[in-house]
């Protein structure tokens, strides 16, 4: 495979696929974070919350089943291997949901939205992307490292599984099937769920977008000569890393992170005219414009605060049962729904 492609395009290659199937997993299969928390909030439709609960125990399985059969190595997961800090993990969430009902999507969800025609989320994507360059690697970054500093874990890896494994002699296939069978459980514990094959599919496509991530990039980690990261879908800083590469490609090479992001736009386009739904918009309103810029910016730097967003902490962290996985999306709900209840219920001057 080498011979044809360089390890940098095959996993931008296979970052492209799963970025594909996870924008028709938004436009035909309707999941989005904050679409299912305002759902359960206001009315009292829980299906597309418990959707993120089947996409999060398909994860959960399947790659603890590659974790297990060694086809995935926990030490070269970044939600694993660094160590966790809880207080950025809760502020970066907080800011992160809080931002996202603010701007009225998530990353992900303003990719969705644009690769329908939504143009206002053009200016959410961009907007979180220098925010999380900025925080990440530019002016702010040496006081987010003085504040919360990142290590490498000395010690055991920061997730659940492994905590079983070294305390109880677990196999890390038996935390996983328990886990994700649990958290699968729950989610299809409702007849209204059982009911909807649309919810209880599109969410186990997420899931299994986010553990083919993992094999691919972790296949040609092992198998190239580049040292290429093991990694699966995030966005924050990856819509960063898109627009770096847009402005230097001559200098620059093409990643996972890059092919995501595209793939979540070419899904979402293909979902968007399958339904019928692409048509061009713009905002009309400064206001709105206002509030979706304050909440981009709040997005890409709670992100990096807290190592993943609402799909990289929520699904990515969470695939690995990383400590920082849970707390990270309560969190994420917590600013949320903070979020939308002062916008809902009117605290937001009219001016």
């Amino acid at each position: 495979m080498f011979d044809i492609m360089s390890e940098a395009q095959a996993v931008a290659l296979i970052g492209l696929l799963g970025g594909i199937a996870l924008g028709l997993a938004a436009r035909i299969g309707r999941f989005c974070t904050l679409g299912a928390i305002e759902d359960a909030m206001y009315s009292s439709d829980d299906r597309r919350l418990r959707m993120w609960g089947v996409a999060i125990g398909t994860a959960v399985i399947g790659t603890h089943l590659a974790l297990g059969a060694g086809f995935l190595a926990g030490a070269e997961t970044a939600y694993l291997n660094m160590l966790w800090n809880p207080v950025a993990t809760i502020i970066g969430g907080l800011m992160f949901g809080y931002g996202m009902a603010i701007a009225g999507n998530c990353g992900y969800g303003a990719l969705a939205r644009l690769g329908g025609g939504d143009l206002r989320s053009l200016v959410i994507v961009i907007v979180m992307g220098l925010s999380a360059y900025v925080v990440m690697s530019g002016p702010l970054a040496s006081l987010r490292v003085t504040l919360f500093p990142v290590e490498e874990t000395t010690g055991p890896l920061q997730g659940f599984g492994f905590l079983a494994r070294d305390l109880l002699d677990l196999p890390l296939t038996a935390t996983g099937l328990v886990a994700g069978g649990l958290i699968l459980a729950v989610s299809l514990s409702t007849r209204a769920m059982r009911q909807s094959p649309g919810h209880v599919f599109w969410g186990a496509v997420v899931g299994l977008a986010i553990l083919s991530g993992w094999l691919g990039t972790s296949w040609v980690a092992s198998t190239g000569f580049a040292a290429e990261p093991v990694e699966t879908h995030t966005f924050a800083a990856p819509v960063g890393d898109t627009i770096l590469y847009a402005m230097t490609a001559s200098g620059n090479t093409v990643s996972f992170s890059v092919g995501s992001v595209i793939g979540v736009l070419i899904g979402a386009s293909l979902g968007s005219l399958f339904k019928g739904h692409f048509r061009w918009e713009a905002c009309e309103d400064p206001r709105e414009l206002r509030r979706q810029i304050g909440g981009a910016a709040l997005m890409g730097a709670g992100a990096v605060l807290a190592v993943g967003c609402s799909v990289g902490q929520g699904l990515s962290a969470f695939s690995v049962l990383a400590y920082s996985a849970p707390v990270a999306l309560v969190s994420i709900f917590a600013g949320a729904v903070i979020g939308l209840r002062q916008l809902i219920d009117g605290f937001v001057p009219a001016e």
